[in-house]
């Protein structure tokens, strides 16, 4: 993923650290650590107004005191893409949808393969929430974000999603 930001934050989280990049006007990024590393992390912080917000809401997020984000996000994609992090959008805090039903919401019925590879390709994890989607038979079956499955298992059961075993 090439990020072009002009900010640059990183804060400690239950899942590893978060790095937030911002324009200064919309959070353009979020990355979660990944085998100790950050994409940017060779880059020095450089803050603004949006990245506190941003931080100081996920970690009302991670504390259990938030359910909604209320950020200006900038998304950078195809129309297909865009399409489907409009939909990852509107997923509330302890909901959950599958591809497929991705894929009806965008007017693509079968395209679930497709879905799969924007919701991966999803810039802003847990502001936009892509770790709300799941197999149509309510199984994990990746997570782009931090170290994958268990990250995502992570977040649903934050949000109280019990997934069988």
């Amino acid at each position: 993923m090439t990020t072009s930001f002009a900010y640059l934050t990183r804060m400690p989280s239950p899942i590893g650290r978060i790095e937030l990049t911002s324009d200064g006007h919309a959070i353009t990024s979020l990355s979660i650590e990944r085998s100790g590393h950050l994409p940017l992390e060779q880059h020095e912080e450089r803050t603004t107004e949006v990245l506190e917000r941003a931080e100081l809401q996920l970690q009302e997020y991670f504390s259990g005191d938030r359910k909604d984000f209320d950020l200006p996000v900038k998304l950078d994609g195809t129309a297909f893409q865009l399409a489907v992090w409009e939909q990852l959008a509107g997923l509330e805090f302890g909901t959950y949808t599958s591809y497929g039903e991705l894929g009806l919401g965008i007017g693509r019925p079968g395209s679930g393969r497709a879905i799969g590879g924007a919701v991966g390709a999803n810039p802003i994890p847990i502001i936009v929430g892509c770790h709300r989607v799941l197999s149509s038979s309510g199984k994990i079956t990746g997570y782009s974000g931090g170290d994958g499955i268990p990250t995502k298992l992570w977040l649903l059961t934050h949000e109280g999603i019990m997934l069988a075993a």
